[in-house]
């Protein structure tokens, strides 16, 4: 018998399927999109249903997300959230619907698998057949879906027929999706997510400011639960937590949190320090002050605004930009404390020229109440080879001003995944730097302790260069100058037995002699049998470093697996036959420009980046050389330099006035590369690259590929290049400013980053060009092969561009690298002479210190003897050790929290002028 129903003339959720579902005791059904209909399945029909409920619906999926481990849960989770059912499900009764959802589901009763769009595309083709105890079946058909606006709202109709072959027909359909090769399970994300928002509580800001107090941890998790990296993307690491949750806690004792942050390149810094500086900004009122390379400040907002939902302002140097980018003009250097947001970013560059802007900084009233420093390896001593215990060297302006901030702020965080980059000494001057400021002395203690006086000797003491002290005496001078505050079981065991407050740092000297015998013992325990020295010491307590190997082989107890899934990395490009042969007009053009620098280096003083740079542009392709020769020539247009920071300004003054052999020696650069513009070996290796791989392992093209430049004009030609060898292939190109966009046919549009992003997420991208802008912020773990079609001199940037596919969520188990270099050029005499100390360098460090950009510059200008010196004056060993061996401090699943800060009340507090 066949059925009629319209939600014209019947209530359809009481009239059908209820009715339909009383006493069944299987119930097959194909719904629409997962988001829209399967999650707002009405709860009380589902219950009646005495056996199983299978429901399949479809998803924005491919077939390729399916294949992947992870990135089908991992799009699931995107679309529900961008679904915003947090926004959705508001009212008591919808809330009560979602958690008998919930139930069902974790019951075993309901049971929901997604299959991709693409499979068929079913969003509007909805069916199910019922089964009852005694064999009897009815199916339908038709546009009703089980949805609250469905069944009261909407128009719908549906087709009932209870004969056997209907029946077996909408089985057949359901069986097809349901078994099909691409069908997945609805995500456990999105399933937990379900029962966080039926039972989500939003509070205002008093009510979570008074839960900082009571709670730091719940306090954390009520901010962080709904912002968008948590929503949109894979949340924070455990190791990322850890940091947010100890600077947070230590920035409400009364000396405030002053931590230097060293993680390896590619563990997330910015990120958490972006989170510490949100929750700082939510609990008090002072302004927050970020100071970065002026290369990183719109990195830096984006992180924020992307990453976070966090407003914030830029100093562009004429005045502020928010997030918006709307500008506040300055009429004086003074408006630089008129800041239209509580987050602030401003450029090194102001501090290192003593700009008037930054001398106003220090003069802001009240102070601070979080001062962030990125790339603090930066903040150096002038003379490293000064005597290492003369505490006071001269600083350079940056150590100063750090110095003169931290007594203005509350708290101070500084980040550089080299906290030493030549001398030990380094890490010395960021401790002794953060602690100036009242109760500084919890990290060197006074200017009494021995880390202050002797802090060679302390240094040496860290690594085991030098035998620790013996006797009771030299013990307690270790120990209680400044006696550690950690939340070590061992210490904070020791400070209740001796009864001494949390913000007690620094002991008498008499007082051990005072402590009863036990309480001696105790001590002693600690300094010998605990390893006080190794592992209290205020490098240790201060620093925190932790690097992808040891995250790698680190089991987390809360899931018995490593906190980072090990990627292995496989290198090309590195033997010495893999140089790209330069002959005839190419080999002739090197030559000339290597002379062209080599008389420039003899004029410009103190100008080695400036005049090697047309060295620098020609060793990445012969397209940036050329652009780069013509402007030198005219000298006009824009240099696009992704590295040119402001300490290097004032010098390129000097090179406008060149000499008429210079100006000789650049017309034959230009005419020579002119009559090869086309012949660049290093497009003709990336075309055969992508088309067949390497090592017989395949076109790198089919796996996603990011290709990577310093300069503009090398990211542009390799794309267009690219677009015409690959004609059904679009080329995207990722770049600093609004010069972003997609080519494909050689022709190029315009398309901002954020659909760039999307693109690559959804797999509709697979080429990618991008400068150095796209290595920091920029998740692309749907590729899995880099080629680095340049050796940027500055080796920091070389382990940032890994970091975008070697990162949490990349499906691979390894990624493939391919370098490349020109024969005979700066970069491969560095490789061919210098790699194996530099070698020595990266596993001591875990990368390369910034520093070493010199060496290149060396080598560019044929002083090789220096060149060598320089490497070897590199610390050999790292003065500090900071394991996380016993894992990490357990933070829970903040994403799972469902008692959330009002977004309102953030953004009202975060859009506060200082």
């Amino acid at each position: 018998m066949m059925n009629r129903f319209s939600s014209r003339k019947t209530d359809m959720g009481k009239a059908f399927l209820a009715e339909r579902l009383k006493g069944a005791v299987a119930y097959d059904r194909i719904a629409g999109y997962f988001c829209s209909s399967c999650l707002e399945i009405a709860g009380e029909a589902m219950e009646s249903v005495q056996g199983k409920v299978r429901v399949v619906c479809n998803s924005d999926l491919t077939p390729e997300d399916v294949k992947v481990a992870g990135f089908a849960a991992q799009r699931q989770k995107q679309e529900w959230t961008a679904f915003r059912p947090e926004e959705q499900f508001t009212s008591p009764a919808e809330c009560a619907r979602l958690e008998r959802l919930y139930n069902l589901i974790k019951s075993g009763k309901l049971e929901i698998r997604v299959v991709p769009d693409s499979v068929y595309g079913f969003l509007h083709g909805k069916a199910g057949v019922v089964t009852y105890a005694d064999g009897r079946r009815t199916s339908f058909v038709g546009s009703m879906n089980e949805t609250r606006r469905a069944l009261s709202e909407n128009y719908e109709i549906v087709w009932e027929d209870d004969s056997r072959e209907s029946a077996d027909w909408v089985q057949a359909e359901f069986d097809f999706f349901w078994n099909h090769e691409s069908a997945v399970p609805l995500a456990e994300f999105v399933v937990e997510d379900v029962h966080r928002i039926a039972v989500r509580r939003q509070i205002e800001l008093g009510e979570w400011r008074k839960n900082v107090e009571a709670e730091p941890e719940t306090a954390v998790a009520s901010v962080a639960a709904e912002e968008p990296v948590f929503r949109e993307e894979y949340g924070l690491w455990a190791h990322q937590k850890c940091f947010v949750l100890r600077a947070f806690k230590e920035h409400q004792t009364k000396s405030g949190a002053r931590l230097v942050l060293a993680d390896m390149v590619g563990l997330g810094k910015t990120l958490q320090l972006a989170m510490v500086a949100k929750l700082v900004a939510l609990t008090g009122s002072k302004p927050i002050l970020v100071v970065v390379p002026k290369t990183l400040l719109l990195q830096w907002q984006e992180e924020f605004r992307e990453k976070l939902d966090c407003p914030s302002a830029v100093w562009t140097g004429r005045g502020w930009r928010d997030e918006r980018g709307f500008d506040y003009p300055a009429a004086s250097p003074e408006d630089i404390l008129r800041c239209p947001r509580r987050i602030g970013i401003v450029s090194q560059g102001l501090v290192t020229r003593q700009a008037e802007p930054a001398a106003a900084l220090l003069r802001m009233q009240g102070g601070y109440d979080l001062v962030v420093v990125d790339e603090a390896h930066r903040a150096r001593r002038q003379n490293l080879s000064q005597d290492p215990n003369d505490h006071k060297a001269r600083p350079n302006n940056l150590l100063r001003f750090i110095f003169d901030m931290s007594g203005r702020t509350r708290s101070m965080l500084l980040a550089t995944a080299t906290p030493v980059q030549l001398r030990a000494i380094e890490a010395y001057d960021l401790l002794h730097a953060l602690g100036n400021a009242e109760g500084g002395e919890k990290i060197l203690g006074d200017s009494y302790s021995l880390w202050n006086r002797e802090p060679q000797k302390g240094l040496d003491y860290v690594p085991g260069e030098q035998a620790i002290p013996q006797g009771d005496s030299l013990l307690w001078e270790l120990m209680r100058d400044p006696f550690p505050v950690v939340d070590d079981h061992e210490v904070k065991s020791l400070r209740k037995k001796l009864d001494l407050p949390d913000d007690m740092y620094v002991l008498s000297q008499t007082l051990f002699q005072h402590f009863s015998a036990p309480e001696q013992h105790a001590l002693r325990t600690l300094y010998w049998e605990d390893g006080f020295v190794a592992r209290f010491n205020p490098y240790v307590r201060t620093i925190m470093r932790r690097t992808r190997e040891l995250l790698e082989k680190t089991v987390n107890p809360e899931t018995g697996l490593p906190y980072l899934k090990k990627i292995e990395v496989k290198l090309y490009g590195e033997k010495p036959e893999e140089a790209l042969e330069l002959a005839g007009y190419l080999e002739e053009a090197y030559r000339i420009a290597e002379e062209v620098c080599g008389l420039l280096a003899k004029r410009v003083k103190g100008g080695g980046f400036m005049s090697t740079m047309l060295l620098r542009r020609i060793g990445s392709s012969f397209a940036a050389g050329e652009s780069t020769a013509k402007k030198m020539f005219a000298w006009e247009g824009e240099w696009e330099d992704e590295e040119e920071d402001d300490d290097r300004e004032e010098v390129s003054g000097e090179l406008k006035n060149l000499t008429a052999e210079e100006r000789g020696k650049l017309e034959l650069l230009v005419e020579a590369l002119g009559r090869n513009r086309d012949a660049d070996p290093k497009i003709n290796r990336i075309v055969d690259v992508l088309a067949n791989g390497v090592e017989g392992e395949g076109g790198w093209a089919q796996k996603g590929c990011i290709l990577f430049s310093q300069y503009l004009d090398t990211a542009r030609c390799v794309a267009e290049s690219l677009s015409r060898e690959f004609g059904d292939m679009r080329v995207g190109i990722y770049a600093g400013g609004d010069k972003s966009g997609v080519f494909s046919g050689g022709e190029f549009s315009r398309v901002d980053k954020d659909e760039i992003k999307r693109m690559v997420r959804n797999g509709e991208l697979k080429l990618l060009v991008g400068t150095d802008a796209a290595s920091e912020g920029l998740n692309l773990q749907r590729l899995g092969t880099l080629i680095n079609i340049d050796l940027p001199w500055n080796p920091t940037r070389l382990e940032q561009r890994k970091g975008r596919i070697q990162r949490i969520g990349q499906a691979a188990d390894s990624i493939s690298i391919y370098n490349m270099r020109y024969k005979g050029s700066v970069e491969d005499a560095v490789h061919n002479r210098l790699s194996s100390r530099l070698k020595e360098i990266h596993d001591i460090f875990g990368q390369l210190p910034e520093v070493l950009e010199d060496v290149w510059i060396l080598m560019a200008q044929k002083e090789e003897r220096e060149a060598l010196e320089r490497i070897d004056a590199v610390a050999r060993r790292s003065p500090f050790q900071i394991k996380y061996e016993d894992g990490l401090q357990p933070c829970g699943d903040w994403e799972k929290c469902a008692t959330v800060l009002s977004r309102k009340d953030k953004q009202l507090e975060l859009v506060k002028k200082w």
